[in-house]
């Protein structure tokens, strides 16, 4: 039997074990298990679900791209997306490295999140906005690389879900371990 956990990873906190010489917190001083490794990945300016598992079969599943294992995200974005930008992540952005396969993408009101530390920078003069954004694949910083090519910057990004699997629940550093299906 293989173990899955999720887990709340807060902001600024590396998606590694090791330190590798660096002073931010990783997911050791979190997670408490032997054996488990991260099924994918999040920046350190990231929040949210993070799976890990024991099972190599498993964190294959999750994290490759072939897949199409559906990843959801709740993004504040700099500025209010119209619907000409929300139709362009929707059919897939241009990025340097090629074209991303098409997501859906839909303004939400702000979500009842945890606050952030440090909190995300507000300006007066520019409005900020939420969108859910639900990709099937990984490219590298991809979600923040298309709102911006959209038009509209990431200032807060959150992964809420991943497949069958969601945050609720869970605060900020906290995990839990759930049955693999």
């Amino acid at each position: 039997m293989f173990r899955l956990i999720l887990f709340n990873k807060p902001y600024g906190v590396l998606c590694q074990f090791s330190a590798d010489g660096s002073d931010k917190p990783t997911l050791a001083q979190y997670v408490k298990v032997p054996g488990v490794y991260p099924a994918g990945r999040l920046d350190t300016d990231s929040e949210g679900l993070l799976l890990l598992t024991d099972d190599g079969t498993l964190q294959a599943r999750i994290a490759d791209p072939k897949f199409k294992l559906a990843k959801t995200y709740l993004v504040q974005v700099e500025g209010e997306p119209d619907e000409s930008a929300l139709d362009r992540l929707q059919r897939g952005v241009e990025l340097k490295d090629g074209m991303t396969r098409p997501a859906l993408a839909e303004r939400i009101a702000p979500p009842a999140l945890w606050p952030r530390d440090p909190p995300v920078r507000f300006r007066k003069t520019v409005p900020d906005s939420w969108i859910r954004l639900t990709i099937r694949e990984g490219k590298n910083r991809q979600v923040r690389r298309m709102t911006a090519a959209a038009g509209h910057p990431t200032l807060r990004l959150v992964r809420w879900q991943i497949g069958d699997w969601s945050l609720d629940g869970l605060a900020p550093g906290e995990w839990r371990e759930v049955e693999a299906s």
